[in-house]
């Protein structure tokens, strides 16, 4: 009776967890219906109990839930299309999800990340490879968002307000613009664009003619990331993401802007869905004609998003980003009172391509391919300036100030009798690259990843006026592998590594590890929270296509020069190398309305590529014969002529510093935003100073007692452009139909050079290299109006102290601003 008796309840029990599983799982599918479940946690992995879940389809809710106990929720619909989810939860933000496709008979999972609901945190990939909590990663990162991207023209503004950056641009809205991150090099960035590398050959990229519409938020992880993203993630990664089509009818955004300095900024957007597919579509055009003659700048840029859900776990994408700009080159115009007739010329485009596939709840994979095609143009058309009795352009007379009162007065070098003109050069910097990458959760609290890339990279520069043409083939692999994980949602950690292959520096491993640990688990009270993060990281980068062009040893080597060069010293070019260390604490306070951040730094760079003049070269090779001499000076030809600078691996500098972050919300409409840096850098070894001072030769001195570094910064100096102070605040308001915000960015003076020369190539007009640039203050603000459904009005005010000495000396930068426009959005949605 016994034994018949446990049959009986065994069978019952086998019998009510098949009809739990007909429920869950068949029932759903027998009625026609998608089934939504995942979990809810916080920030730090601790499930949330009691959250509410609405699922939301064509603007109206179809299904509300509630969290359990475990955070777990599901929610069924006999409906099919695009869904995204509303979350809500007592002392936390109102979250929604990015949208996604369901069919009748789908499972979806949906694991969801409450925000506290003061301040801002984010979901990041670079840190680990995968979208993680930014609470849950030791690793220094930033996003900014939409809302922080609108009001800006360009990303030169929006990066300023992040710790640990640095930007200089040399002149006003369109020139050039290069970012430096806790001391390193402005090619030392890995620049993804949707998962795509959009730098050029060896890191370099150039933010001053990329737009900000078409962007959807920009995530900057700073330290060496090698690791995950190969080579020339030196100091940081830089990811940028294309917003997508959300809405079940056609929305349409037109944008019309106008303002001083004759600026006219217009875009049309077009997004939405139809059934499995998503499509975004964007125009933007903007052109002012700057402050300086010559100066004017207009570009126009194409966006492209088409994406499509196969099924519930695989989805496709595509992008495109393509843009053209020009810009006048006027030069140092405090240098010269007069503009050369210099334009630069870009053509960008960038695709993407990817397959992601979700192949069981635990394992998912993304394979993708990148194109990118980039064309640079520099063309001088006419000789500019004064004629002296040679006919070479001389700019006015003019009086250079530096720091501490040094200055010289002189007429500078415009341009050269001896070159060309028209003359200028063209660099094609092209790169097709396929990538795959596959997570798989071995538990809750611990995930692998292994990934495979591979480019196959082409450059050509062509410059007629130094007779130079260099065409170049490279091609890059990488392998890498990651593990990230935790204890009990308290101890965090990341470990990976890369090994990489590359056609012109050989083969390299870059490790990284992190570990973030919560003293003190976010609570009510005063203090809620206390976390402590560390994070180590290598860096390589390969050298850029002009590190290559103006290599000295490639040089030599085609001159059949090579004995020569290592006579001297001179070696092939190998890859420049990064060593960061980072650790740091988050304090919260007031239930998390109020956060402050604090990063302690050190970063080694070496086997840096430094530019030596050639007479300064030929003047430190005291150990050669008079007949070796006048060999180096032939085979240096048209540099050693024009003093013009050649490439080596043979600079060092270390950088070290503290960032600081605060944030915070005042109620649920304003919130409060600043940040400091301070960055101690230092010059450890150079060829040009170091040879300089052990072969006895005279460095070149400002008023016979100051040395100064006339292309480089010399031994125990600061690297150029290199602020030691950087920092910024930001305030922003929203209410129902008024925002507003007000943003400043500061900077103390950095060391830099004035690289004028006279006719002769006299460097009389240098002056001492510290605190060469000037340090700034940049307040901007602005606001919108919602006048109707469908009509916003905006106005936006940048550099309200007109403060023209932002840019490094020389180049006077964007005077006060004022712009004024419309936004208009279109859709069912909006009464139409």
């Amino acid at each position: 009776m016994k034994t018949v008796h446990f049959l009986h309840r065994f069978s019952a029990r086998i019998l009510a967890g098949a009809l739990a599983a007909f429920t869950v799982v068949l029932l759903p599918a027998l009625c026609n219906a998608a089934s939504i479940r995942g979990a809810v946690s916080d920030p730090t992995g601790a499930r949330v109990t009691g959250a509410t879940i609405s699922l939301v389809s064509n603007g109206q809710s179809v299904g509300t839930t509630i969290s359990t106990a475990d955070g777990s929720f599901q929610i069924t619909t006999g409906e099919s299309g695009h869904f995204f989810l509303v979350i809500s939860a007592p002392n936390f933000r109102q979250l929604q999800t990015p949208d996604f496709y369901a069919g009748s008979f789908d499972s979806v999972e949906r694991n969801l990340v409450l925000e506290p609901a003061w301040v801002r945190e984010a979901i990041v990939v670079t840190a680990t490879g995968i979208p993680t909590p930014q609470e849950q990663t030791s690793e220094a990162t930033s996003v900014l968002e939409a809302s922080d991207l609108q009001p800006r023209d360009n990303l030169v503004a929006a990066l300023k307000l992040m710790p640990g950056t640095a930007v200089s641009q040399i002149g006003q809205m369109g020139a050039q613009a290069s970012l430096f991150v806790r001391g390193g090099n402005s090619s030392a960035n890995k620049v993804l664009l949707d998962g795509v590398d959009a730098g050029d050959l060896g890191g370099y990229f150039d933010f001053g003619a990329l737009s900000t519409d078409g962007i959807e938020s920009v995530e900057v992880f700073r330290g060496a990331n090698s690791s995950l993203y190969g080579s020339d993630a030196g100091s940081s990664v830089i990811n940028l993401r294309t917003p997508h089509g959300t809405t079940s009818f056609p929305s349409v955004l037109a944008r019309f802007e106008g303002g001083n300095l004759n600026t006219t900024r217009d875009e049309a957007t077009v997004a939405g869905v139809f059934k499995r597919l998503d499509y975004l579509a964007g125009l933007n055009w903007l052109q002012t004609s700057n402050d300086l003659p010559n100066d004017e700048f207009h570009s126009a840029a194409w966006t492209g998003n088409l994406g499509g859900q196969l099924t519930s776990s695989t989805q496709v994408r595509g992008t495109v980003h393509y843009g053209v700009s020009a810009v006048g080159d006027p030069n140092a115009w405090d240098f010269y009172h007069i503009a050369d007739n210099t334009t630069q010329k870009d053509q960008d485009l960038f695709v993407s391509g990817a397959i992601d596939n979700q192949t069981t709840a635990a394992f998912h994979n993304v394979l993708r391919y990148g194109a990118t095609r980039k064309r640079e143009q520099w063309t001088q058309w006419a000789l500019e300036g004064n004629f002296d009795a040679y006919g070479n352009g001389m700019g006015q007379l003019v009086t250079v100030t530096g720091a501490n009162g040094y200055s010289v007065t002189g007429q500078a070098l415009l341009d050269s009798v001896y070159n060309t003109y028209p003359s200028g050069f063209a660099e094609i910097n092209n790169r097709d690259q396929v990538a795959y990458q596959g997570d798989y959760h071995f538990t809750a609290h611990l995930y692998g990843l292994l990934g495979y890339h591979y480019a196959d990279e082409r450059g050509v520069y062509n410059d007629p006026t130094y007779a130079t043409h260099l065409a170049v083939k490279r091609t890059d692999a990488s392998y890498n592998a990651a593990v990230h994980g935790d204890y009990r949602n308290r101890f965090f950690y990341t470990l990976s590594g890369s090994l990489e292959h590359n056609s012109l520096f050989g083969t390299d491993t870059t490790p990284r590890a992190g570990v973030s640990y919560y003293l003190f688990k976010p609570k009510d009270g005063v203090f809620s929270g206390t976390r402590l993060q560390f994070n180590y990281g290598d860096g390589v980068r390969e050298p850029t296509l002009d590190d290559e062009t103006y290599s000295l040893y490639r040089l030599m080597a085609s001159a059949n020069q090579s004995a020569l060069a290592r006579q001297i010293g001179i070696s092939p070019l190998t890859a420049p190398a990064t060593r960061s260390y980072d650790g740091g604490l988050t304090q919260s306070f007031l239930q998390e309305r109020l956060v402050f951040r604090l990063n302690l730094f050190h970063n080694q760079f070496g086997h840096e590529i430094e530019s030596v003049p050639s007479k300064q070269l030929v003047a430190m090779m005291t150990s050669l014969t008079s007949a070796e001499i006048k060999n180096l000076k032939s085979v240096l030809g048209s540099y050693y002529t024009n003093n013009s600078g050649l490439v080596m691996n043979t600079q060092a500098f270390r950088a070290q510093g503290i960032e600081t972050t605060v944030e915070g919300g005042i109620g649920s409409r304003i919130f409060l935003r600043g940040g400091y840096t301070y960055t101690d850098a230092v010059v450890q070894r150079s060829f040009t100073s170091d040879n300089e001072t052990l072969l006895g030769v005279s460095p070149t001195m400002y008023n016979g007692s100051i040395p100064v570094g006339i292309g480089s910064p010399l031994v125990g100096a600061r690297p150029f452009r290199r602020p030691p102070h950087t920092g910024f605040f930001t305030a922003t308001y929203t209410a129902k139909k008024l925002t507003g915000y007000f943003t400043s960015s500061f900077s103390s003076r950095s060391d830099d050079a004035t690289y004028l020369t006279d006719a002769n190539y006299s460097p009389y007009m240098y002056l001492p290299n510290r605190n060469l640039d000037h340090g700034y203050a940049k307040l901007d603000m602005g606001g919108s109006y919602q006048v109707m459904r469908w009509l916003d009005a905006y106005t936006q005010m940048e550099n309200l102290l007109n403060n023209q000495h932002m840019a490094p000396i020389g180049y006077p930068s964007l005077p006060y601003s004022v712009r004024t426009g419309l936004r208009i959005h279109w859709g069912l949605g909006s009464g139409h």
